[in-house]
C-alpha cells in the first residue's frame, strides 16, 4: 500500500524572472511577482537580454521590485555590449538605488551572433566582472555554475577551473543551469567539492511547460533531454492542463530527490508564471503564512 510522504523540511526557493516587452507582459509579471512573494523566498533574480538588450528594463524591474515589494532583488550583469566603464556605471546606479545583489554572467552575442568575442575595452569574462564588481561596492554577487558543461568549455575540468575563478574573484554563490537528472547534479556538486570550491550551489530547476520549446533550447545549451521526460510529453501537445500537471509532477519529484540527496536551496526558472513554481513549492512545503494564504482567498 503506498504511503503519502510528507513535504520536506528547511527548503529554502529563489525565483527568477525576465523583464516584460510590453503592458500585457508587464501585467503577468507582476501578478506572478505578487503571487510568489508569498512564499517568502531567499531572493528573486531579474535576467539581462543578450548584448544588454534589456538593461533599461531590467533596471527598471528590479528598482520597481525593490520598491512595492517586500522582496530581495538581484540584477543579473553580463560582460556584454557595454566597457569597463560603463558595466561600472551600471553596477554603481544599482548599489546607489539599494541593490545589493548581482547575478555575475558573461553572457552571449546578441541575436546568436557566432562566437562569443570580449567586447573591447570590456571585461573579459565573468570572473573579471565578478573582480570589477567587488572593487565598485561590497556587492553579493552569485555566479553560474553547468552540472553538464558550459557548451563552449574545453573540457569538464576547464569549466570547474573557471567556476573556481569566479569564486576565487569574490562571488558567494552558484546557481546551476537546468538539468533534469538529479544524479547529474550530484555528480556535479561531487566534483566541485574535490575541487575545492565550498559555496552554496543552487540548482536551477525549470517547470516544462512547452515541451518542444524546452527541447530545442537545451540542445543549444547543452542540457540532455532524457527520453523519458518526452514520453511523458507526448501527445499533450493540445492539452495545456494535462501540460501543466505533468510537469508540475516532475519537477516537485526531481527536488524530492535532490532534497533526499542533501540539497535544501532550489532556484527556480518562473518563465514569469507562477502557477508552475508555486504548485511545486507548496508540494515541497513552501507555502504561504497562514494570513497571506487567507488574505489570497
Amino acid at each position: 500500500m503506498a504511503v503519502a510522504l510528507p513535504p520536506p523540511s528547511g527548503v529554502k526557493v529563489s525565483f527568477e524572472f525576465f523583464p516584460p516587452k510590453n503592458e500585457k507582459m508587464e501585467r503577468s509579471l507582476w501578478a506572478s511577482i505578487e503571487r510568489l512573494e508569498t512564499l517568502d523566498p531567499a531572493f528573486v533574480s531579474v535576467t539581462y537580454g543578450a548584448g544588454g538588450s534589456t538593461r533599461q528594463r531590467t533596471h527598471h524591474t528590479v528598482v520597481r521590485i525593490l520598491r512595492e515589494t517586500g522582496l530581495k532583488p538581484a540584477a543579473h550583469l553580463t560582460c556584454v555590449g557595454a566597457t569597463r566603464e560603463e558595466v561600472d556605471d551600471i553596477a554603481g546606479r544599482y548599489w546607489d538605488e539599494g541593490i545589493r545583489h548581482i547575478v555575475a554572467l558573461r553572457g552571449d552575442p546578441p541575436d546568436g551572433g557566432g562566437a562569443y568575442r570580449p567586447h573591447p575595452g570590456g571585461y573579459a569574462y565573468a570572473s573579471d566582472l565578478v573582480a570589477g564588481l567587488k572593487r565598485i561596492a561590497d556587492f553579493e554577487i552569485s555566479v553560474a555554475a553547468f552540472p553538464e558543461t558550459h557548451p563552449e568549455a574545453k573540457s569538464p575540468e576547464a569549466d570547474l577551473d573557471n567556476l573556481k575563478r569566479k569564486i576565487d574573484a569574490g562571488a558567494s554563490r552558484a546557481i546551476s543551469q537546468y538539468f533534469f537528472d538529479p544524479e547529474v547534479f550530484f555528480r556535479f556538486l561531487d566534483k566541485v567539492r574535490a575541487a575545492g570550491i565550498d559555496v552554496p550551489i543552487a540548482p536551477g530547476i525549470l517547470p516544462v511547460s512547452n515541451f518542444r520549446q524546452v527541447k530545442k533550447f537545451s540542445e543549444a545549451c547543452g542540457t540532455n533531454v532524457p527520453d523519458w521526460l518526452g514520453d511523458l510529453f507526448a501527445g499533450l501537445d493540445d492539452d495545456a492542463e494535462t501540460r501543466r500537471l505533468v510537469a508540475a509532477s516532475i519537477a516537485a519529484e526531481q527536488c524530492r530527490v535532490l532534497h533526499a540527496g542533501g540539497v535544501g536551496d532550489f532556484h527556480f526558472y518562473t518563465l514569469n508564471r507562477a502557477d508552475l513554481t508555486f504548485a511545486i513549492c507548496h508540494i515541497l512545503g513552501v507555502r504561504p503564512p497562514p494570513a497571506a494564504g487567507k488574505e489570497a482567498r
